[in-house]
């Protein structure tokens, strides 16, 4: 259909008009409605039916749409198809987000920004979720939603409350490498545009003998990283704060494509064994020196929306979505993970999500195992056997068909031996949790100013602590990281108590 589209109701039955009601006129000029008035009642029961569960977090985002590009032969450390050839371009889907805000709040507010990722593989869909920050404010992953509940708005006073937000981190410390990034100049990023993301969990590349590495992602922009200053994010958040939305939207539309440059950190199982970081641990980085960057691709954004609720509100990401030759290690928050987001787009979607246009694959899916349920569009499989081990019609498999080996697309390797004891564990705080956030603390003080700025963000958050304790606290969590930087804290912010 082109432009000769004529109006109907949501079954196909042509209406005479879209702003009319079938009315019982009064004798005294008014009016009632007749349940025969099916365009009313179907308008009015479908506006209230229009939205769906937000997000918990992350429900603040620009999307548009692109295209990786591979720029280096992967296959010496990885099976996947995508990675295997030079100039070979994969469809994308990109989703950038604030984490802990409301759909409705400034996109230039300080926060951790989300960075998710679709790539459209002809291996089915590969799902990257990552952040804006290259480390994260927790390693055990039932702290995961008390640590979002404590960035969100308090139970009673239904308000941000930093009370709750440092109490948190006081009794979570190994986060104060995140907090560090969070209140620098990176925790305000200009725009998408200017802004790298880091996987931060640790992921594994995987060939089809079974041998693997190691991995850790980056992806830098091209355009320069740009950061607001508080002052400046906070009056864009007044003025417009759909600010990032809109800069996206309007550079695509210009032709103005941002683009971004894919790295990855690689590293064998035996220099893992040998590290001196856990290497599952989100609160800490890979050095660049003994692990260089390695460029495999470039992403390009290039095409907006046709609508958002369609194509990006309806968009559902999950680092459990990975296509052969790439799998899950065994970082524990992104073990948590592999469950937590599809689970969350069944909660908010429904189901059958994966068959919503935005998220299906472009290539054939056959899953006859995962049958009906709500909202399911497609012949649902017809007659075909919906049980394994069927002999009337025997399910065919990939390696079958392409004469590969069963273990090219095993989701584990062989590296990881378990031993079947269990035991409840919580990581435990050591000096070494320390030792980056100080070296990041050094970095920061080479560019002129910056620190004072780290620490003027910091007392504008801490200053709203009504508690004394948990403020001496907050001291002395920063003063294990340097303790110059924890005396001015506690200097500055008691000064402006006191001058309030």
């Amino acid at each position: 259909m082109g432009d000769d589209k004529y109006y109907t109701l949501a079954e196909g039955c042509p209406f005479a008009s879209n702003s009319t009601a079938v009315l019982m006129q009064g004798r005294q000029g008014g009016s009632l409605g007749l349940l025969q008035d099916t365009q009313l009642i179907e308008t009015l029961a479908h506006f209230s039916r229009e939205r769906i569960p937000e997000r918990v977090v992350h429900a603040k985002a620009v999307g548009s749409y692109g295209e990786f590009e591979t720029t280096r032969d992967c296959s010496d450390f990885t099976s996947a198809h995508f990675l295997s050839q030079v100039g070979k371009k994969t469809p994308v889907l990109q989703r950038v987000s604030t984490v802990g805000p409301e759909s409705g709040s400034a996109d230039t507010s300080r926060d951790v920004h989300g960075w998710a990722m679709k790539f459209y593989t002809e291996e089915g869909n590969q799902d990257f979720v990552f952040n804006n920050t290259p480390v994260f404010f927790i390693r055990d992953p039932i702290k995961f939603p008390s640590m979002n509940r404590s960035h969100k708005r308090h139970p009673q006073t239904h308000l941000p409350d930093p009370n709750m937000f440092w109490d948190f981190h006081v009794g979570n410390p190994e986060g104060i490498h995140q907090l560090l990034v969070l209140f620098s100049d990176r925790g305000t990023p200009k725009s998408v545009r200017y802004m790298n993301s880091y996987s931060g969990h640790t992921y594994k590349f995987t060939k089809s003998d079974g041998s693997f590495k190691y991995a850790k992602i980056h992806v830098k922009t091209q355009q320069g990283v740009e950061n607001l200053s508080s002052q400046e994010a906070t009056k864009i958040a007044g003025e417009d704060p759909d600010f990032m939305i809109r800069d996206m939207f309007e550079a695509i539309d210009r032709g103005e494509y941002p683009v971004w440059n894919v790295y990855v950190q690689l590293m064998s199982p035996e220099e893992a064994e040998k590290y001196k970081w856990n290497i599952f641990d989100m609160t800490k980085v890979w050095s660049h020196k003994d692990f260089p960057l390695q460029q495999i691709g470039r992403l390009t954004m290039n095409r907006n929306p046709q609508n958002y609720f369609a194509d990006i509100e309806q968009a559902a990401f999950s680092p459990s979505t990975m296509v052969p030759g790439i799998a899950a290690s065994a970082d524990p928050v992104l073990q948590a993970r592999l469950f937590a987001y599809p689970d969350a787009a069944r909660y908010r979607l429904g189901v059958n999500y994966q068959q919503l246009p935005t998220n299906a694959a472009k290539v054939q899916v056959y899953c006859p195992f995962q049958r009906d349920g709500a909202m399911r569009f497609d012949g649902n499989y017809g007659g075909d056997p919906n049980y394994v081990g069927s002999s009337i019609k025997p399910t065919k498999f990939y390696q079958d068909e392409k004469g590969i080996s069963a273990s090219a697309l095993a989701l584990h390797t062989e590296h990881g031996k378990w031993a079947g004891q269990v035991s409840a564990y919580t990581s435990e705080i050591t000096d070494d949790d320390f030792v980056q956030p100080a070296a990041l603390w050094e970095v920061i003080g080479r560019e002129p100013g910056h620190q004072d700025r780290v620490i003027e963000n910091l007392v504008s958050n801490i200053k709203g602590v009504k508690y004394p304790e948990l403020r001496k606290a907050v001291y002395r969590l920063f003063g294990r990281v340097n303790k110059d930087l924890g005396s001015k804290l506690q200097q500055r912010t008691e000064a402006a108590i006191q001058a309030a």
